[in-house]
């Protein structure tokens, strides 16, 4: 990525051997943000704020299991312990021992630290959480993506559009536009649109459709009590896929809720629709949370 210094990749190697993509930009012992994308997504997704943080911080992007260039699961294999298993990895590879970071997770991915919340490699890495555009559970029941009343009709015919096996195919002005109304608020500019649109037509059919099944099913709402450091909720008033009732629903559930960001008309691709914003919760949270002086790639080297 254009100016965001050069890129290390960190060998991070999962709980079932494979490697999962990671990326690091910034100034080696500069204070640390690691940010897990969302389904259908990858590094990029991500680039804004790369863009913006890593004049000053370390900042730590990974493909999940079967985006970007992370390899694919067995298909049995796609379930959030496999979210957490990768996670627990890229922090192990990017971070020192005992190194305290912010991480973030959109959609997905923060499905991804509810999922690790309870783990030693989390609870070891975590100094503060942001979630963005996410929830726990009733994911399916409670999107707005198909214009019907709630109840069953509505939340069949839901998964069953999430999770159809058809091809997207190549991105084009129809697909644009549904991709707009599905998951992107109403004044989103074109370009975000089109670099949205680029990556989640990326995302292989396998992929897409595994972790569909994953999120229809999806209960974490353990994992929410789970997240005992301060953790901070943002989302967007126009979010179709995980409507604004779901980021309520965490912050009042949260054991140490960091605050309740609503975004008035952004949609579900809150990192991409409102980057400033993200990346002004994300550096709040790195000042008040971080140490000054973290511990550096040098001192990691030298406890191995």
């Amino acid at each position: 990525m254009s100016g965001a210094g050069a890129v290390r990749e960190p060998t991070a190697v999962s709980a079932d051997g494979t490697r999962i993509h990671t990326e690091v930009y910034g100034p080696d012992g500069a204070p640390a943000v690691v940010l897990s994308h969302g389904w259908t997504c990858s590094t990029r997704f991500w680039d804004a704020q790369i863009g913006a943080l890593s004049a000053d911080h370390r900042v730590v992007v990974y493909d999940q299991r079967g985006h970007g260039r992370t390899p694919a699961a067995d298909q049995r294999g796609y379930t959030t312990d496999l979210l957490a298993d990768d996670l627990e990895a890229v922090l192990a590879a990017a971070l020192a021992p005992g190194e305290r970071a912010v991480l973030a997770g959109h959609s997905m991915g923060g499905m991804t630290m509810m999922a690790a919340a309870g783990r030693p490699g989390f609870r070891e890495h975590a100094a503060a959480v942001l979630l963005c555009s996410t929830g726990s559970s009733r994911l399916i029941a409670e999107s707005t993506v198909l214009p019907l009343r709630p109840g069953r009709l509505r939340t069949r015919l839901t998964g069953a559009v999430l999770g159809a096996r058809a091809p997207f195919g190549p991105v084009t002005p129809a697909s644009k536009r549904i991709l707009k109304y599905a998951t992107m608020g109403p004044g989103s500019a074109p370009d975000r649109v089109a670099a949205c649109a680029r990556i989640v037509h990326g995302c292989p059919r396998a992929t897409r459709v595994a972790w569909s099944r994953v999120l229809a099913g999806l209960d974490l709402d353990a994992g929410v009590r789970e997240l005992t450091v301060p953790t901070a909720v943002v989302a967007g008033t126009a979010d179709r896929l995980t409507p604004v009732a779901h980021a309520r629903a965490l912050a009042a559930a949260l054991p140490h809720c960091a605050g309740l960001t609503e975004l008035t008309g952004i949609g579900h691709m809150t990192p991409v629709e409102a980057p400033e914003a993200v990346g002004a919760l994300l550096r709040e949270l790195a000042a008040a949370h971080l140490p000054v002086e973290p511990a550096t790639r040098v001192d990691k080297e030298r406890a191995v």
